[in-house]
Order: structure tokens, then sequence, then C-alpha cells
């Protein structure tokens, strides 16, 4: 030290004591800091409904219930009350009030015990981010923190700290948990009576808690409005409405809405400690009720899956991952949104729009819904019934196995699984295995989630997109059909109807309009229902999580049902308004070709039926499989002008015309009816000229019962009446049908024991590889 300074420090000894004294209370605040917490390090999780309502809370690594929030983020009125009532002086003393703390003394020597604490903001503060005893030496302790936070912290941000670690009772830190505990609401939603309540109750957390102690609670928060009315800080209006509402808290639970969404929130986004969803919380509420209440006719295994999307921007205002979450008997902890089950018929409309952009097909094409062999893979229908020839908006409405296996072949396994895997539909496959057949029927796996996105499609010009959860993900969306298949595609499913009025006759013109598609996995262990309404998306799942079969139980019946509850819950327009694609054009077309009405002027045209076509494109009729790769629907032949018989070049010298005719596909002929039958024959040769090959209704005959026979029971007898049946002339396997329901396949030289089960007249049908088919009707009495 320069000699002039220690000459100085030696005639100044008062200043060199004051300081001494100064450099030691810095070395000590440096030595010993106030412990000023990380808010957000150890705060607890709070998962956000789009309006700020609380779905569900979570609570910190010590079972500290606390949300961090800025002072923009606190009603206002809370803020006054707490200075208001608290600390007046707050903005001007540097830690303790003197006059306070002196008031506080002298009361304390005057009665004996401490009346008032004389605590200010800052003081209490510093009690709660360490623990200082309430005697005389931990006051001193208080008031010295107190200055050390002064120091180095602003008025805000020690209020702040205030509002984030104020006790108030169970385990719940700061104002917004409080907010959130005991009302409900966001802490910068309270109203007056709400912010004085809070603002107190810290003061005695266990003792004036509103959910246990209304009266006490009610009895300190007037003291809060008697203060603010003594001051004036409150009109006199405000604070006589304050005193008027009553105190009315929740029990003290954390919110349990969309349970296991905010579980996966949370665990998605582990650094986060407020998570703001999508989720609508009024809609959530009450589709959870409606849920449970449903649930209650189903076997108390069951559990269900609720999904809702806005398909507009793609946010997720539903979410219900199970029937009843905690539930152990229904694994109410699995998230079924997320789990991967058997999509059952679901995928259907996708390949239908796929197949409309190959150029396949139009809505109303003629498809075969008849027993059909895909290299050995043999699906039938959902009671095993089969339709014959019909239209590909009434094959996709009804489900139908076999015309969807058609069209999949068509349109080849790998590439409809690629463009799904585009648009965000995963398909699980085994190990190794490649995309085949049965994933049309369900032989895969997919997530609730990634369907009701693939549905969005239907409505939004054939993009699909991915499911949002938080306000902050990102819109995303990839093209899965051109805008004009998903247009038809959706309109196919809208004329189902509503279930239950398959008439009309209910007028639905104020109920909403939803186009839907129910699946059934195999063993009715999945049942899937997702519709789409003018702005949303609903997805329902049912079934056992742990993938136990329950009998009876099939998207038709335990699925829809549910999703058209919920439709009629969702608000916004009715009716579909969008406009038509300019792709898309409406005309009349015929069977059996396919084509425009207008290109069958040589009679052909059968039936005609209205159909949606796509860039104007009335695609034929396909070709069945039991038609050679060289044969057409539409054939060209030679008759004799004099007789009508069929010849063939160079048999006759006779003058002959040519004549065009579009036959119905062999596969269908069991099914058209005689007159159509008759119609598709060609006219008989001339003679001389070629013979005619057997065609396919005549080279197979039923053996075992004559046509229109009439069958009784034995006298005396309950057994049911039987028969023995041989087809004649098959080649290949033989299907065997009764009133076009499949009963059993057999080889061409096999008897089949047929046992008739209900009297009435009924059909019996041989039907062999090659379309050949015989047919007989009985009457069983």
């Amino acid at each position: 030290m320069p000699a002039r300074v220690r000459q100085w420090l030696k005639n100044h000894p008062r200043w060199t004591c004051l300081l001494g004294l100064m450099l030691l209370v810095i070395l000590l605040d440096r030595c010993f800091p106030p412990p000023i917490p990380n808010l957000n390090q150890d705060a607890a999780t709070v998962v956000l409904a789009r309006d700020g309502t609380p779905l569900r809370a979570f609570a910190n690594a010590e079972g500290v219930w606390r949300y961090p929030v800025s002072l923009n983020e606190v009603s206002p009125r809370y803020l006054e009350a707490l200075r208001g009532y608290e600390d007046r002086w707050f903005d001007y003393h540097p830690g303790f009030n003197p006059l306070a703390f002196a008031r506080a003394l002298m009361q304390a020597v005057w009665h004996g015990e401490i009346v008032s604490g004389g605590s200010t903001l800052t003081m209490q503060v510093a009690r709660m981010i360490e623990p200082i005893p309430h005697s005389g030496v931990g006051k001193i302790r208080q008031v010295i923190r107190a200055l050390q936070l002064e120091l180095r912290l602003s008025k805000s941000e020690i209020l702040t700290l205030y509002v984030n670690l104020a006790p108030f009772g169970g385990g719940i830190e700061g104002v917004q948990a409080a907010s959130y505990a005991y009302l409900g609401k966001p802490a910068s939603q309270l109203s007056h009576s709400e912010a004085a309540l809070l603002a107190v109750l810290p003061q005695s957390p266990s003792r004036n808690r509103p959910d246990r102690h209304p009266e006490r609670a009610r009895a300190a928060r007037d003291k809060v409005l008697n203060r603010l009315a003594e001051f004036g800080d409150w009109p006199s209006g405000v604070i006589a409405e304050a005193r008027d509402e009553p105190v009315v808290a929740r029990s003290l639970r954390p919110p349990m809405l969309a349970a296991l969404l905010a579980e996966r929130l949370k665990r998605e986004h582990p650094d986060s400690r407020r998570l703001h969803s999508t989720i609508d919380a009024t809609l959530q509420r009450a589709m959870e009720t409606q849920l449970a209440q449903y649930m209650q006719r189903l076997p108390e295994k069951t559990s269900a899956a609720v999904l809702v999307l806005d398909h507009r921007n793609l946010e997720t205002l539903v979410y219900i991952g199970s029937a009843q979450y905690g539930d152990e008997l229904r694994l109410g902890h699995i998230d079924m949104v997320q789990a991967r089950r058997s999509p059952g018929s679901t995928l259907k409309p996708f390949l239908y729009g796929m197949a409309l952009d190959a150029g396949l097909i139009h809505s109303e094409s003629l498809l075969l819904d008849v027993p059909q062999d895909f290299d050995g893979y043999r699906p039938g229908n959902f009671g095993d019934d089969f339709n014959g020839p019909i239209a590909a908006s009434e094959a996709l409405r009804l489900s139908l196995n076999v015309p969807a296996v058609d069209l999949l072949d068509r349109v080849g396994p790998q590439r409809f699984s690629a463009r799904l895997a585009h648009a965000g539909v995963d398909l699980n496959l085994p190990l190794a295995a490649k995309p085949n057949l049965s994933i049309i029927l369900g032989g895969t796996a997919t997530q609730l989630e990634q369907l009701v996105g693939a549905y969005a499609a239907l409505a939004s010009g054939g993009m699909a997109g991915s499911i949002r959860l938080l306000q902050t993900d990102p819109e995303s969306r990839r093209q899965l059909l051109t805008p004009g298949a998903a247009f038809i595609v959706r309109n196919m499913l809208a004329d189902h109807g509503r279930p239950g009025d398959p008439g009309a006759l209910i007028d639905t013109s104020r109920r909403k309009q939803i186009a839907w598609k129910t699946g059934t996995s195999y063993g009715f262990r999945d049942a899937w229902a997702i519709g789409v309404t003018p702005e949303h998306v609903i997805g329902v799942w049912i079934g056992r999580p742990d993938g136990t079969p329950v009998p009876d139980q099939y998207g038709a019946a335990t699925a829809l049902p549910l999703l058209i509850d919920l439709s009629e819950r969702l608000p916004g327009q009715a009716r579909f308004t969008d406009v038509r694609p300019a792709s898309v054009q409406l005309a009349t077309i015929c069977w059996p070709a396919g084509t425009l009405a207008t290109d069958n002027a040589d009679g052909s045209c059968r039936k005609k039926r209205e159909a949606m076509l796509l860039d104007n494109l009335a695609p034929p009729t396909l070709l069945d499989r039991a038609s050679k790769a060289s044969d057409a629907l539409t054939v060209n032949y030679q008759v004799d002008t004099k007789s009508g018989l069929r010849v063939s070049p160079g048999c006759s010298d006779q003058p002959s015309l040519t004549l065009t005719k579009t036959r119905w596909p062999v596969l269908a002929e069991p099914w058209i009816g005689q007159v159509e039958r008759d119609y598709n024959r060609l006219p008989a040769f001339a003679p001389g000229c070629q013979s005619e090959s057997l065609s396919p209704s005549d080279s197979l005959r039923i053996e075992g019962l004559v046509n229109h026979s009439v069958l009784r029971k034995a006298p005396g007898s309950d057994e049911p009446v039987r028969a023995r049946l041989r087809a004649i002339g098959a080649s290949g396997r033989v299907d065997w049908l009764l009133d076009g329901r499949w009963l059993a396949e057999q080889g061409p030289a096999q008897s089949f024991d047929l046992s008739f089960t209900r009297t009435g007249t009924q059909t019996i049908t041989a039907l062999d590889e090659q379309g050949r088919f015989g047919q007989i009707e009985v009457r069983v009495e």
C-alpha cells in the first residue's frame, strides 16, 4: 500500500473503519450469496389445452407442483391485491420496511408475542429460497438476505420469484399451480375475488385452504378486500361484487384430461415445462364422458380410442388413448392411438382412389363379387355372401373383399403400400415379408393417428397429413390422391347415408353429413370406424389391447354407432360445400361395357348408371380371370343376313352382316338372370360353319337334384333335409353357393353334401375356375 494511503487511513480512523466494514460486507456477500433458484430447473410440467385450460399436471422430482410464469402471464388483479395487502411500499424500500419493522417490534413487546411480522415481499422471498428460523436472529438474517436480493435483482425479478414460489398448501407452489389446482384456470384469468383469495392464502395455506375450509378462506379473502377498499385500490362496486362471490374451489387434485396425450407430450418434450396442445378442452371433456358411458355396454376388458382432427389445419381437437385411464381391467395405461393394430378394411378407400387415378375404374364401374382365386389366395366376404356384378361405389360402401383384392392385384400391393408410406401410413409386415394382397383386408398393422391423418385427404384435395398435437407443430401434408379421386371416393362413402336409416326416411338436413368407413380385423380383434365431416375427421377404435378376440364386436356394430354419436357434438357446418373439382364429371354409363352410354348404340347398354368420371375417362369393365388374356367383353361376329345364323369367313357364300356385342363377364353369369344369360349367347353357327364351343352355362350341370324339386323332411324326423350333389363337366376347383352365400370348395369329381337349414325357395350354384356354372332352384318344405 502506498505511504500516502497508509497515512490518510491513519489520520481518518472513522473512514478507515467504515471502508473496512464495507469491504467486509462485500466479502461476506460474495462468500455467502443468496441461493437464487432457477425457476425452470426444478419446475413441474403442465400440458395445456388450446385455450390455456390445464389438461394434466405433473409434479417435479420432489413432488412439488410449480409451473413457472412471468408477471405478464399473471392477472394484474392478483398483483394489485398482493401489493395492496402484503407490501404497499414494495417499490420504494431497500428490502425491508423500517417503519413496518419498528411497528412489529413494538407490538411484540407490548403483547408479549409476535402480532405482525412486518415482512416485506422481498423478505418473504428470502425465506422461500432458504430455510430461516422464526426467531430474532432469524429475522436479522432474513433482512440481510432481503438486502442481498435487492442488490442483485430488480423489483420485477423479486416479484417474479414470489409469484412462483409462494406456498399454497398441498405441495403447491406459485400462483399458477394454485390457480390450476383450486380454480381450474390459469392465473391470467382470475376474477377480483379469486385474486384476493390467492393473495392471502400463502399467509396460512393449510388453515385457509378453500377446498377444505371455505368459510375461513372467505374470511381471509374479505380481509384483503377490506384493506384494498380502505386504501381505494379497487372501486367500491368491484369490492362489493367480489365480496358477494362465493368461495368455490375444486378438490385438490391435478387435472386429468387427455391423460395419455399428456404423458406422450411430456415424454417427447422432456425439457419443456408448459406444453400448449391443440386440444379443445370442452370437446375433450364431453367426449371422454360420452365414451365412458358408451363403454358400459361392452365387456369389461374392452378398451377404446378416439381421435378428432380438424382437417383444415391438422390440429388434434380430441385425443382419447384408452376407454378409462388407470383402469387395470381395460389396460387403461396403453395408448391405443399409437398402438399398431390390424386396420381391417379401413384402407379400401385409398385403394379405390388409386384405382381411379390409374384409370382402372370410375365410380360405377362393374366389378365382380364372386368366388375367385388369386394364385392360391381365395378371399371371402364378411358372412360369406357374394353379390355377383356390383358397382365400384357399392362394393366400397359394402366393404366387399373380392372386388378390393381384385383391384389391389391390378394396382399392385407394393405400389399401394409405397403410396401410403409416402403419405405417412406405415404398414407393418412380418420381417422380410413383402406387401401382398392380404394387406387390403387387414393383413398388416398401422396406427389410428396415421389412418386419421390419411383420411384427411378425402376432404383436403387428396393431401394426407401428420396430426398436430402442439400449437407449435408445423403443418405437414403429402399427396396421397389427386383432388378428383379424393372427391369421388368421399362422395362414394357419403352416399352410405346414416346407419339405421337406409331408406333416407329421416330428415338429416340439420345433422352432420359424414362419409364413413368401418373395418374389422381377423378374429374380431379390432373394430374401426373413421368418418369425414365438412370440417373434421373422427377415428374410433374398439377392442382389447392385449389382442384377445371379442366375438360379435365388429366395426359396423361396435365402433360406428359411437362415431355417429360423437360427430353430432362437433361444431361447424353440417354439409359439405366444397366445389366439385374440374377433373370430375358426371355422366351416364352402361353395363356391362362400363363405358359412356353414347358409345353403346348397338343395343349392348343393358343397364344405365349415373357415374362420376375422372378426367372424362370412362374405363371399360375389367376382364375377369375366367377369360383368356386374348378375350374381350366386346366381340365382333358375322351372321347370315337371311337366316340370322352365325357364319365364319369362307364358310358361306351368302351375304353376311358384321355385328358387335358387349357381353357380361363370364363369372357374372350365375347372378345376372336368364334374360341376360340369353343375351350373352351368340347365335348358333350355320350348317357347314365352325361348331360353336360350349358356353359356360351349358358345360356344367348339377347332379343329385332336379331343377324345381320340392324337398320335405321325412315324416317324424327332426333331421334337416340333405342332398348329395356333384358338378358334372367342371374343370378344376368347384365353389358351391346357396343363394349367393359361399358354402364349400370341392374338387371337380368330388360330391358335396348339402344340409338345408331353412325352408323356402333356394338357389344352388356350382361354379368352376373357368367360369362354367350350373344352377338349380329347389323348394324346401
